[in-house]
């Protein structure tokens, strides 16, 4: 207990999935976390208490991140943490391209997260520490059939991390990214199937199963915290082992035809 006592965070996509596992586990380890999200996050900032407030953010919006660093500033002070989760995924074939949606894809997954970065290295550069933590994925790492959008806005995060870890070192921030496999979350898991039928579609995967939302916090967990002081500009799969080698070559959930 107490990993993130005296920290604060800013959790985007914070409502649900990977997001809410992350801000109950920042919460419950000391953190006082601000929840950003598109979808209403008022009800789980209400459960986490005194140490967790909601604001509405899109992250493609300036104004909107101006408004959450603000708000967090005023309740909680300093921020410390960012973490970037908020992203949108989209199978398509190539001949289904739709160039606004990609570009839609690509404003939230990589340009969203240099956003975040420009409105809080500031305050974090004074304060002689900061983190931010950047969810990619697996196809931040490979590619994907059937999601060329979608891998092309998380190889760019990946870029993105390392270019900012080295820009932002010398100032006392340390940048990282976190590449998680097939995760049981409403994006991850979008069919709403039971665990058990779920994990059928993944054993191809060495460890034959589905990751769970608190498996990927509490790997962001153990980046943003005081253990992790030495790492900056890495790359960590979280994915049971699907980026060692050649595994499943596509997501549940993606079209006929675009199979392995």
């Amino acid at each position: 207990m107490g990993r993130l006592s005296g920290k604060t965070a800013i959790i985007t996509g914070g409502a649900q999935g990977m997001g809410a596992a992350t801000a109950k586990l920042f919460v419950a380890e000391g953190a006082k976390v601000a929840i950003g999200d598109v979808k209403d996050g008022s009800a789980l900032a209400q459960e986490l208490g005194d140490n967790a407030l909601f604001q509405s953010l899109d992250v493609t919006d300036e104004r909107a991140w101006e408004a959450i660093v603000k708000k967090t500033n005023d309740r909680f002070g300093t921020v410390d943490i960012l973490v970037n989760n908020a992203g949108l995924v989209h199978f398509t074939a190539i001949e289904d391209f739709e160039p606004d949606e990609a570009r839609r894809i690509m404003d939230v997954n990589a340009i969203g997260p240099l956003i975040g970065a420009k409105h809080l290295v500031l305050q974090m550069a004074k304060a002689g520490r900061g983190v931010i933590i950047n969810i990619s994925s697996v196809d931040g790492l490979r590619g994907c059939n059937g999601l060329s959008a979608y891998t092309a806005s998380k190889w760019a995060l990946r870029g993105v991390t390392k270019t900012l870890a080295i820009e932002l070192a010398p100032r006392g921030i340390r940048v990282v990214s976190v590449h998680p496999g097939g995760v049981d979350t409403p994006m991850g898991n979008s069919r709403g199937l039971e665990t058990e039928e779920l994990n059928k579609t993944f054993q191809r995967v060495p460890m034959q199963r589905i990751g769970e939302p608190e498996e990927v916090a509490r790997t962001t967990l153990f980046l943003a915290s005081d253990d992790a002081s030495y790492i900056t500009g890495a790359e960590l799969a979280v994915d049971g082992g699907w980026t060692a080698g050649l595994m499943l070559n596509v997501l549940p959930g993606a079209p006929a035809g675009l199979g392995p």
